[in-house]
């Protein structure tokens, strides 16, 4: 191989490598995002929630940046097979890390219209639940891009069905809630968003899997289930 050959070839290497860091920090910043969004919401700390809103503007930022270095490395390249599929992978991972963030910051922003309406501690002991088990997803799909070991990918994905699950068992305990008393309808209504906006993370984490799955083997996952919950078939009372 001539020194130009390498040297295109390292400066490739590079390009990838940047793509790669740049997705790297912006998981870590989305975890960050939901993990206090959702503590701002359980002990309901305004100041919390006003920085979690405020640290939504480098997940903005940094997807921009993916997609302007993206677009600038396949027109310069013209890369092909797996080395395509990794920065389309990247554009498309990125887009689902900038909606985790955007619903993390949604969470923080309702933590002011419950504040004087603390609920039973249950109802946060829920919320907490389902969001551990939303983070502990996309933290393992985010070490599943890190490592390309999509052996891992179908459990991943199976856990996006006990995240639904958990999510539609709060749907009906929140409803029954507002059905007791009238004064609950207020702040039960702001934690079914926030709930919902907390099984939608495991949705992105789900995709996030696929593209993985995607960039590793050429192929699309098959499609074995439809991602929902089943909140749409809650009935209380009669």
């Amino acid at each position: 191989m001539s020194m130009q050959a390498q040297h295109i070839v390292r400066s490739f290497d590079e390009d990838l490598k940047f793509l790669a860091n740049r997705i790297a920090a912006m998981g870590g910043h989305a975890e960050r995002m939901v993990d206090q969004a959702v503590a701002a919401l359980v002990n309901l700390d305004g100041d919390l929630a006003r920085r979690v809103v405020a640290d939504d503007a480098f997940l903005d930022q940094t997807q921009r940046e993916i997609d302007d270095r993206a677009i600038f490395i396949i027109a310069k390249r013209q890369p092909l097979a797996q080395d395509l599929r990794e920065i389309i992978g990247t554009i498309r991972i990125s887009g689902d890390l900038e909606r985790v963030g955007d619903l993390g910051k949604n969470i923080a922003k309702r933590v002011v219209a419950v504040q004087d309406n603390r609920q039973t501690v249950q109802l946060f002991r829920g919320l907490q639940a389902l969001a551990d088990l939303a983070l502990t997803q996309l933290k393992e799909v985010l070490d599943t891009y890190a490592s390309r070991s999509v052996d891992r990918i179908g459990f991943v994905r199976d856990r996006d069905e006990q995240i639904d699950a958990m999510y539609t068992s709060l749907f009906r305990e929140l409803l029954t809630y507002m059905m007791e008393d009238p004064r609950n309808i207020t702040p039960c209504t702001h934690l079914l968003f926030c709930a919902k906006n907390i099984e939608r993370i495991g949705d992105h984490a789900t995709n996030i899997a696929e593209t993985v799955y995607y960039i590793v083997t050429g192929q699309q996952m098959p499609v074995e289930r439809p991602k929902e919950d089943k909140s749409h078939r809650v009935v209380i009372g009669g």
